[in-house]
């Protein structure tokens, strides 16, 4: 079994720290009470589990069934990733909207993530790349999910402690607007990769 684990890790790490919506919500609560920040982090996370599931057993069955299939999930991949890099480009001067504390946190970090393209289509597009086609779907897909949602653990584990420090930092304009560019273009060559391969 030959997974593609440089590009899949590198795709996933450029994912994981462009703030999104769980970025927000988590950051919003953790800035104000590490309490408040652990509760939506574990929100988030129980929603990551939930997508990692459906992804398994999906791309499992898609890949067994028609492995044509597989070529397309990549192309519409490769298109979303190129998609997330424009809008983090675009979105570089954007001010960083911090959340004030919110009640039912946990609940709101679990909807929050549930309910976000992005996570879904992350799984969606980035797992297949990874994949060996003459290996056994189902054990590549429960893994490469698995690693998924334990870089976004340590993702977490690491930022709500650190909340109000990187708060600070990425509230300054020119330090947010490279930190996003980098992250942008990074996704787009990401793409482009995925389509010359």
């Amino acid at each position: 079994m030959h997974i593609a684990w440089t590009s899949f890790l590198l795709a996933l790490v450029v994912i994981t720290v462009v703030p999104g919506p769980d970025f927000v919500l988590v950051m919003g609560n953790a800035v104000r009470s590490l309490r408040k920040g652990v509760e939506a982090a574990l929100g988030v996370l129980t929603g990551l589990l939930v997508h990692a599931v459906l992804a398994t057993v999906g791309l499992s069955a898609l890949v067994a069934a028609a492995p044509t299939a597989l070529f397309v999930v990549k192309a519409v991949g490769a298109g979303y990733l190129a998609y997330i890099g424009f809008q983090t480009i675009r979105a570089a001067r954007r001010p960083l909207e911090v959340q004030p504390p919110q009640r039912n946190v946990f609940l709101r970090g679990l909807l929050c993530d549930l309910l976000n393209p992005k996570v879904m289509l992350t799984f969606l597009s980035l797992i297949p790349q990874a994949m060996d086609p003459n290996a056994a779907p189902l054990p590549q897909a429960a893994l490469l999910s698995a690693v998924t949602v334990g870089v976004f653990a340590v993702f977490w584990v690491l930022l709500v402690p650190s909340a109000r420090q990187l708060g600070k930092l990425l509230g300054r304009p020119r330090t947010r607007t490279v930190f996003e560019r980098v992250c942008g273009t990074a996704l787009i060559g990401l793409a482009a990769s995925v389509l010359a391969t």
